[in-house]
């Protein structure tokens, strides 16, 4: 037998039955439209597979345990959002449950309990909530900005030992429901950007500066009623993380993303600012300030000024 380490994600349909007894083909088709136009495509994107199909769910296998947790909870965010509008027997809920074990490879299937495990955890989840077990959490509790409830110890059907269990909370970015697409992106109705943390190029003892210059920015963007901006707490989540801003994007659910480094040296400060369009990764706007240090202050508005000057011609 051929066994490996795997994230493993169980996802079901919340009554399933119920829904085919009131409409059969409709429930069928709707249960595999919103699997090929949302399951297959956000899987995809996290670098997960599907390995097996159920009528009422399906199971998908992660080389990360990360990205099997962010994918769990962009799909209950994705499907909130789908049928928001929907009458409530009409809605397609899901419960997903993630465990990180081994499994046992027989070709294109898994079997073993680090499947099975996967699926008593889905059963523990509420309607639009994902469950995961201690091995999940460990991984990923110090890196992803997600909080999780303890549910405690818990005994699963024909698993030989209790086990801890966790659940996800579930939080929607700042900004609410997404009102359209571009990309893969889902995007709110008007211009929207995410100032990232800006990256401190010198010693501990500028973190301030740079963090402050970027808290600065945010504000005045934000006071633009024309524009819509991603909070602080959200974003600096991302602070000292290398990720794909295209990532970060879809994680938030804005167009543009703001980045930025200043580093001091004798007296003076250089900051450089891009702006970043996250549908296609292209560069719309840079520029790079070099200032004196005789008063922190009045570089940080003055820098703030003329990029807010500068985001707001373009965004609008």
């Amino acid at each position: 037998m051929d066994r490996k380490l795997a994230a493993i994600l169980a996802a079901d349909v919340v009554g399933y039955s119920a829904m085919m007894e009131r409409d059969e083909a409709g429930t069928h088709l709707e249960l595999r439209t919103c699997r090929q136009e949302l399951f297959e495509p956000t899987i995809a994107r996290h670098h997960g597979v599907i390995f097996k199909q159920m009528g009422d769910g399906m199971l998908a296998e992660f080389s990360s345990v990360v990205e099997a947790v962010q994918c769990a909870v962009t799909l209950q965010l994705a499907l909130a959002d789908r049928y928001a509008n929907s009458p409530h027997d009409r809605r397609v809920e899901v419960r997903i449950g993630v465990n990180l074990g081994e499994v046992i490879v027989e070709g294109d299937d898994r079997f073993g309990d680090g499947v099975n495990i996967a699926a008593r955890l889905e059963s523990l989840a509420e309607p639009g909530g994902v469950s995961v077990s201690a091995s999940v959490y460990e991984q990923v509790r110090r890196k992803l900005d997600i909080l999780f409830d303890d549910l405690g110890t818990r005994s699963l059907k024909n698993i030989g030992e209790p086990l801890q269990v966790y659940r996800a909370v579930i939080q929607r970015p700042a900004g609410g429901r997404a009102a359209k697409a571009v990309g893969n992106l889902r995007l709110p109705a008007k211009p929207s950007i995410a100032v990232l943390p800006f990256t401190n190029m010198g010693g501990d003892a500028e973190d301030m500066f740079v963090d402050g210059l970027s808290e600065d920015i945010i504000t005045d963007l934000s006071r633009n009623v024309s524009l819509f901006v991603i909070a602080r707490h959200s974003t600096f989540a991302y602070k000292g993380k290398a990720l794909d801003i295209r990532h970060i994007a879809r994680d938030l659910g804005v167009r543009y993303v703001l980045e930025g480094s200043a580093r001091r040296a004798a007296g003076r400060v250089r900051i450089n600012v891009q702006l970043i369009d996250a549908a296609g990764g292209d560069h719309l706007w840079a520029d790079r300030f070099d200032r004196d240090l005789e008063d922190v202050f009045a570089v940080q508005d003055e820098v703030t000024a003329r990029v807010v000057q500068a985001l707001v011609g373009r965004l609008e």
